[in-house]
């Protein structure tokens, strides 16, 4: 496993130095976005909105020179085509466990690789109408049997599902744009926003199919798994149960109020059958989920943009009770504690989100989420996380003439309410959890990376990850993960 992990850091080193060697202007060419935008979304997470932009200067034909793509986009036309390859090789030392269970982390060495390929289409069918089709392909394996964490260290792992076919449908949206006033201000064109210039003030309507992420609980610092951080509760706020299915998605309504300085946005989706389903639900009546986002933007600290988002949610679906499940054992009606024995029509889980980012240099962000769920019933979408804590930075590469590459830590610190806690102790299984005992703690990520730009769409990472307590459990681990990372734009 050193051999393996010796292997990583050499390709990472030797990426970076040839990458000096046969383009050193290639990170001062690169342009970066008022806010130090961290790289373009199209990976499972990530606002297309927060992505990078780099500077659009046209050639008289209709495209932009982006150097952060192979091919050039077009700026004016009616139609979008783009796409994204995402390869991540990660692995882990054998760690210390006292015990493992049907859903640890597995211990011994081992290392595993994910692909992701996302073909990226969109058309204008007016000026205030758009749509979008996505195709994907996610094959691959990720360590520890995809288990054992409530924050995984592969985000790229959420769209693998065991024995489904690939390449499918990834998304198929209808956006709407109806304008409140005649003023228009600039906007960034990508793969889920067609239009050049917006209303100042705006209703955004969208239907269909979409990954609630991308518009929900975005960061620019720290929303996005093709050229920043890789663990799942880095890149969302692990509290929120997002409604999707298997591979991330829902079927949902969306609608959105656009001002300068601030947005609101509600979202009503559809909920899996059962936790980790391919199926949604279609009967809204007893399975569905309701979010509210409150956003506010300005330049109130050290005159740099800052932003401040706010995020409710409340999921209806057949759950399962860590409470009934627990007395169900003590009374002596099941061997081990079984939550899907529990399952009863009626039942929700509700939480809330808050995340903030701020620009303090051209160079430098920061950002932070915190989350609460009210725990008492099952996780049925995302992962087993209760409360959430988290802080980091991202800093670009321009003091060291790299400006198109990017530098971030992070560190996350989950939890899980009692009644949770008493479930995996006393043997219980959840979607992502159960070692078949529990020594409670927190569980704690130290997330570092480094992405450096090669040349055009090219870009390499070298990502580290040390997890305390894996899976709340003191007795097992900690585990340091590593991983190199090869990402293309075309």
């Amino acid at each position: 496993m050193r051999r393996l992990l010796h292997q990583l850091a050499v390709q990472f080193v030797c990426g970076l130095v040839l990458c000096g060697l046969c383009c050193p202007r290639a990170g001062a060419q690169a342009a970066g976005s008022a806010q130090m935008k961290a790289g373009q979304s199209g990976g499972p997470t990530g606002s297309a909105g927060a992505a990078q932009a780099a500077d659009e200067s046209s050639s008289g034909d209709d495209a932009s020179d982006d150097v952060d793509t192979i091919f050039p986009h077009t700026l004016t036309g009616r139609y979008w085509i783009s796409g994204q390859a995402n390869v991540i090789l990660q692995g882990y030392e054998g760690f210390k466990a006292e015990y493992s269970g049907p859903n640890s982390l597995t211990n011994w060495a081992q290392s595993a690789t994910t692909h992701l390929l996302t073909l990226y289409s969109g058309y204008e069918l007016s000026q205030s109408t758009e749509v979008f089709a996505d195709i994907e392909d996610a094959t691959g394996n990720g360590v520890g049997d995809e288990s054992g964490l409530a924050g995984y260290v592969n985000l790229d792992v959420v769209r693998l599902v065991a024995g489904a076919p690939s390449p499918y449908l990834a998304q198929l949206m209808l956006r709407e744009i109806i304008p409140l006033t005649s003023e228009r201000a600039p906007a960034d064109r990508d793969e889920l926003d067609l239009a050049t210039s917006l209303p100042a003030r705006r209703i955004e309507v969208r239907l269909g199919k979409m990954d609630l992420t991308d518009f929900f609980d975005v960061n620019t610092y720290g929303s996005d798994s093709n050229l920043q951080f890789l663990n799942w509760t880095v890149d969302d706020n692990g509290a929120w149960d997002v409604a999707s299915n298997a591979r991330g998605y829902t079927d949902a309504l969306m609608a959105e109020y656009d001002d300068r300085s601030h947005s609101v946005r509600f979202a009503e989706a559809m909920m899996p059958k059962v936790p980790f389903s391919q199926f949604l639900d279609a009967d809204l009546a007893r399975s569905r989920a309701e979010n509210l986002e409150l956003e506010a933007r300005g330049r109130h600290i050290v005159h740099h943009e800052g932003v401040v988002r706010v995020l409710g949610y409340l999921n209806h679906a057949r759950m399962g009770s860590y409470r009934q499940a627990n007395a169900e054992f003590f009374q002596g009606e099941a061997a081990t504690p079984d939550i899907a024995a529990t399952r009863r029509e009626g039942r929700h889980r509700y939480g809330f989100g808050l995340n903030m980012e701020q620009e303090i240099t051209n160079d430098i962000g920061i950002f932070g989420r915190l989350g609460w769920s009210d725990g008492r019933n099952e996780a049925f979408c995302y992962t087993e996380d209760d409360r959430t804590l988290q802080l980091g930075g991202l800093v670009k590469g321009s003091s060291w003439r790299r400006s198109s590459d990017r530098a971030g830590l992070a560190f996350v610190a989950n939890g899980i309410v009692a009644e949770h806690q008493q479930y995996l102790a006393l043997g219980g299984q959840g979607i992502m959890l159960g070692d078949g005992g529990l020594t409670y703690g927190r569980e704690k990520i130290v997330e570092a990376f480094y992405t450096a730009h090669l040349w055009r769409g090219f870009s390499m990472s070298y990502d580290f990850q040390h997890v305390t307590n894996p899976g709340y459990n003191q007795v097992r681990g900690p585990v340091a993960v590593s991983a190199v990372r090869f990402h293309t734009d075309f």
